[in-house]
């Protein structure tokens, strides 16, 4: 075995081997599974709307922090005024961010 995809394809079945009874699943009623798939549907959305906002949170700081060193680097003598603006965007950036993760723990929890 000297191809790096067949040592992969080895420890890929010896594992999957080895968690085969970790895997196993018993059997669950009808009733049973409605209510594990309510619970988990109710959990997945405000999950989503925690890390969108996150992710937002992160694209809109870099683009603001992106645009405020370019503009530094084109007129250094703005700097002042470039760092006050930068301050106040990166402000409403985060709470704009904290107001999404507000609401997904909100509807998580009530």
């Amino acid at each position: 075995m000297k191809s790096p995809f067949l040592r992969l394809l080895a420890v890929a079945a010896v594992l999957l081997v080895a968690a085969a009874p970790a895997l196993a699943q018993g059997t669950l009623t009808p009733a049973d599974q409605v209510n594990i798939s309510k619970a988990a549907n109710a959990r997945t959305g405000p999950g989503l709307g925690i890390g969108l906002s996150v992710i937002g949170i992160g694209i809109g700081l870099g683009l603001i922090g992106y645009s405020a060193l370019a503009g530094v680097a084109r007129q250094p003598e703005q700097t002042g005024t470039i760092r006050g603006l930068m301050i106040l965007l990166a402000a409403l950036v985060e709470g704009a961010g904290i107001v999404g993760i507000l609401f997904s723990l909100a509807s998580m929890f009530l």
